[in-house]
C-alpha cells in the first residue's frame, strides 16, 4: 500500500534477482479497512515511493486511481473462507475479503509469473496462496522473511505512528516471540505454557493492549492443539497506544 520502507525494498531487490521485468503495484485499498480504521490517515508518500522503486531497479510502477479499481456500482468480491477465520480475521472480519479482491484484480491486470509478499503479514500470504491455488492462477507465490530494525521491531509503514516512547514499548512483541522461540529450541513443546510465556512478556509492557496472542498451523492458519515442528506459527496483534502492530514467528 505504499509508504515504502526497507522491508519493501528488500522484497523489490529479491524480486529483481528473479524477474526479467519487475512491476510494483501501489494502492491504498479502502475495502480492507474497517469503518473505524486508519484509511484516511494511512501514511502516503508517492514521490518517495517512486524514488525507492527506481533505486531498487523496478521497471514499472502501477499506481491506479480509486475509480479505476472500484468503478461506480462495484459489487464483485473474491473471498477465501477457512484461512481467514483466525488471527486478524477475527478482529477485522471484512479485511481479507478486501485483500483478496484487490490482489486478484491486480493479478488480472499485471499478469505476473511470480509474486513476492512479506511474511510479516503471514496470514495474508497464506490466504493469497490459497486463492491462487484454488482459482488456478498460474502464479508462483514467494514469501520473504520479515525485515526488522536492529532492535528487532518488524518494519511496518504504521511504525511512523509511534511516538519515541511507544516505539520503545513496541519491542515487547518481538521480545515475547523471541523468548517463545528460544523456549521451543530448549525443548518446551506445551502450547499452553508457550502462549503464557508470550502473553506475559507482552503484558509486562503497561502500554500494550493485546488484540490476540495465539498459535496456528503455518500452512492452513487453523487452530492446533499440539506443537508441529517447523509448522507452528506464533502470531500476535497488539495495540501500542492507538497503533495496532502485528508480528509472528514460525518455530
Amino acid at each position: 500500500m505504499g509508504y515504502l520502507h526497507e522491508g519493501h525494498v528488500t522484497l523489490l531487490k529479491k524480486a529483481r534477482r528473479s524477474a526479467d521485468i519487475l512491476v510494483l503495484t501501489i494502492f491504498v485499498n479502502p475495502t480492507q479497512f474497517g469503518p473505524k480504521e486508519d484509511f484516511k490517515r494511512y501514511p502516503r508518500d508517492p514521490r518517495g515511493d517512486l524514488a525507492k522503486a527506481r533505486r531498487a531497479g523496478v521497471d514499472y510502477v502501477f499506481m491506479p486511481r480509486m475509480e479505476a479499481m472500484y468503478p461506480e456500482g462495484f459489487e464483485t468480491y473474491v473471498e477465501v473462507t477457512r484461512a481467514t477465520q483466525e488471527l486478524c480475521g477475527r478482529s477485522r472480519p471484512d479485511h481479507f475479503r478486501g485483500v483478496t479482491t484487490i490482489v486478484a484484480k491486480l493479478f488480472n491486470l499485471i499478469q505476473p509469473d511470480i509474486a513476492f509478499f512479506g511474511k510479516k503479514d503471514f496470514q495474508q500470504f497464506a490466504v493469497l496462496k490459497r486463492m491462487v491455488k484454488d482459482l488456478n492462477m498460474p502464479i508462483q507465490m514467494v514469501g520473504v522473511d520479515t525485515v526488522r530494525e536492529k532492535d528487532g521491531l518488524a518494519m511496518s509503514s504504521r511504525n511512523v505512528y509511534l511516538s519515541p516512547v511507544e516505539r520503545k514499548a513496541a519491542l515487547c512483541l518481538f521480545r515475547g516471540l523471541k523468548k517463545t522461540r528460544e523456549a521451543v529450541r530448549k525443548g518446551e513443546k506445551n502450547l499452553g505454557r508457550l502462549l503464557s510465556l508470550l502473553k506475559n512478556e507482552i503484558r509486562r509492557e503497561k502500554s500494550a493492549r493485546i488484540d490476540y496472542v495465539t498459535c496456528v498451523s503455518a500452512e492452513s492458519i487453523q487452530p492446533i492443539n499440539k506443537y508441529q515442528k517447523g509448522e507452528t506459527l506464533f502470531a500476535v496483534a497488539v495495540f501500542i497506544g492507538k497503533t495496532r502492530l502485528i508480528d509472528n514467528v514460525v518455530v
